[in-house]
């Protein structure tokens, strides 16, 4: 039965509960990820009295976390995007410094390296000259290897931040599934609200380290999943993150989640945030980068030695390589079964791209396909030594047997810059001289001169065999009395691996020779051609040359580190609104907070009242029943 007690008891309880709240909201009020809460009060169902209605005072309908959900998960988004950008910003601005840095960069040692060239060219008998040549390429070669070492050490720290960024989530998905149950216990709507926020404080940080979604369940507890949808944490189960060794690769770690259904290797498309961050920036700027470096240095090797080959020494021998590079290493999958084993040689850097390949036997045939994006890749040849796999600027052999899966991962360039070494000490050995010479004949009449004679295939035969090429009429010739054939000023006369390009109107009769140089410690003619290969144009088809490479590789690690620090700055910003929009509704408002205070003091001590005044009327009640 309703009564003046009961009323003011049950107010008196319910504006305790209410101050209660609200001090701890303020209590609260500086803590990162705290939800404030609001007591919904509801009048508590009275009697009927004959034709009247008595209430029967008031009671905590709940207590409500002020939070939106739609807001709460656009952080999550927010959170995880920013830890991912944050992460590959950072090895983005490192590797730019790296490469853009005069002292560390590898403009200036490449050009260092040419100019030394130009002054061999210059006074191709000075010793001095000469060992100014070695040691800039020596400095070269050591800047390379320094590169490719910068490179490396971000792959280790990429492994390092893998293995304690899965501990530390699997650290937080088991406090996760843990308050999963302690919430469901109790149920939804008696769900703690505390423990809710500590939930949900951790679910943030798991998504600043895997990226996140999340969806709720009837009883209360939260599924947290990776932004590729596999499962962190279903109710009370928590998977568990590892890192295992990459299948080509036994100084590389890649990420895995077990699950109650199997273990999941995770790429960088499949998950976000810092562990994303760190498999996107091994993927897209060290393997990248190590690939463009050493598509760099492999060609500078192969058209050196292919110049170098074309010219005599100071001892009047053939020119050696003037550097070393060990030939592609085929990575050979862990799981593979069959005894096959991979030979690969560089065929031609004009068509190289350092993009890595993963060769499949699939029990009949080998495919090839992009080993970045998986894309199939045409393969030319058979495999073997008399007819290899062409592709990409290489050539594959296959010895021994495959078994059907055996797969097997090559990296034209990757560790070419680690690799290439110089190959000689000796100043005298520099082939600066040209192994062939022109001459005209001194009974010439026409106006005809030997504008230039280059090496075109330094390992043909007949290279230094002499030849005579004799104009039967200003616009015919005969090589070596052979038939007649047409010729305009300017036009290439190529032979025997060489080529002769005259300028001017020869007359009937004048004659030009090739032949074998002798050693000549004056003639500059192979170097010359040597000091101009930086601005040939090799890559790509013959569409860049070593200049523009180095420039385009500058220009892409700049760009990549720009573009991730505005994306980085814009994500911050968007995250900022979300967070004053989420303080909005669920930060706490101390003034707002200050005045509930008042109201609810108010309202108790009015309760107090009641309470005061329905202990004086049953007093008077009891006096009076005792009379």
């Amino acid at each position: 039965m309703p009564s003046i007690l009961g009323n003011g008891t049950s107010a008196l309880l319910a504006f305790q509960r209410a101050l209660a709240t609200s001090s701890h909201n303020i209590a609260n009020a500086t803590v990162d990820g705290y939800t404030r809460q609001r007591v919904e009060l509801a009048n508590r169902p009275g009697d009927g009295l004959r034709n009247n209605y008595i209430g029967a005072g008031v009671q905590i309908a709940s207590i409500t976390r002020l939070s939106d959900t739609l807001v709460t998960n656009r952080l999550l988004d927010s959170q995880g995007e920013i830890g991912r950008l944050d992460l590959v910003n950072g090895f983005a601005l490192r590797i730019d410094q790296l490469f853009t840095d005069a002292t560390t960069g590898l403009a200036q040692p490449f050009s260092a390296f040419f100019d030394a060239a130009q002054g061999v060219a210059a006074e191709p008998a000075s010793q001095a000259a000469r060992t100014e040549l070695l040691g800039r390429a020596e400095a070269l070669v050591a800047r390379f290897d320094q590169l490719q070492g910068g490179l490396d050490q971000i792959d280790r720290e990429i492994n390092a931040r893998l293995t304690g960024g899965a501990e530390e989530v699997n650290r937080l998905a088991s406090e996760i599934a843990r308050l999963n149950v302690e919430i469901a216990r109790n149920g939804p709507a008696n769900a703690s609200p505390d423990l809710l926020d500590q939930r949900d404080r951790l679910v943030a940080q798991v998504a600043t380290l895997t990226g996140v979604t999340t969806l709720p369940q009837e009883d209360g507890s939260l599924n947290v999943f990776t932004t590729g949808g596999q499962p962190i944490v279903v109710g009370a189960t928590a998977s568990r993150f590892i890192t295992v060794q990459d299948d080509f690769r036994n100084d590389r770690v890649v990420l895995a989640l077990e699950t109650t259904t199997g273990t999941v290797r995770l790429g960088a498309g499949s998950i976000a945030g810092q562990l994303g961050g760190a498999l996107s920036s091994r993927a897209e700027l060290v393997d990248a980068g190590r690939a463009e470096l050493g598509r760099i240095a492999a060609t500078l090797a192969e058209i050196v030695n292919g110049q170098s080959a074309a010219g005599l020494d100071l001892n009047g021998n053939v020119g050696t390589d003037f550097f070393a590079l060990a030939a592609p290493q085929p990575l050979a999958n862990r799981n593979n079964t069959g005894t096959a084993t991979l030979a690969v040689d560089i065929a031609n850097v004009g068509a190289l791209d350092g993009v890595p390949l993963e060769f499949r036997f699939d029990g009949a045939n080998w495919t090839a396909r992009r080993g970045d994006n998986g894309a199939p890749v045409a393969l030319a040849g058979l495999g073997t030594v008399a007819s290899p796999f062409v592709v990409n600027g290489i050539e594959v052999v296959v010895s021994g047997a495959a078994a059907a899966n055996d797969r097997f991962l090559i990296e034209p360039t990757s560790n070419a810059a680690r690799d290439i070494a110089l190959a000689i000490n000796d100043p005298n050995r520099i082939a600066a001289a040209s192994r062939i010479r022109p001459s005209a004949d001194l009974t010439n009449l026409g106006q005809g001169r030997v504008v230039s004679l280059a090496v075109l295939d330094p390992t043909n035969a007949a290279l230094t065999t002499p030849a005579t090429v004799q104009f039967l009429t200003p616009t015919t010739f005969s090589l070596n009395g052979g038939p007649a054939q047409a010729y305009t000023p300017g036009a290439n006369i190529d032979a025997n691996g060489w080529r002769l390009v005259l300028d001017g109107v020869p007359r009937a009769g004048d004659t030009f020779r090739v032949g074998a140089n002798v050693s000549n410690s004056s003639d500059n003619t192979n170097m010359r051609a040597w000091a101009q290969l930086d601005d040939a144009r090799v890559l790509g088809g013959g569409a860049n040359s070593l200049n523009d490479a180095i420039v385009a590789q500058t220009t892409r690690i700049g760009s990549a580190a720009r573009e991730t620090s505005f994306s980085l700055d814009s994500q911050k910003a968007i995250d900022e609104a979300l967070v004053q929009q989420r303080e909005s509704l669920s930060g706490v408002n101390l003034d707002e907070e200050a005045a509930d205070l008042l109201r609810f003091q108010q309202a108790y001590q009015a309760a107090a009242q009641v309470i005061s005044i329905a202990d004086n009327i049953f007093q008077t009640f009891l006096a009076a029943v005792r009379r």
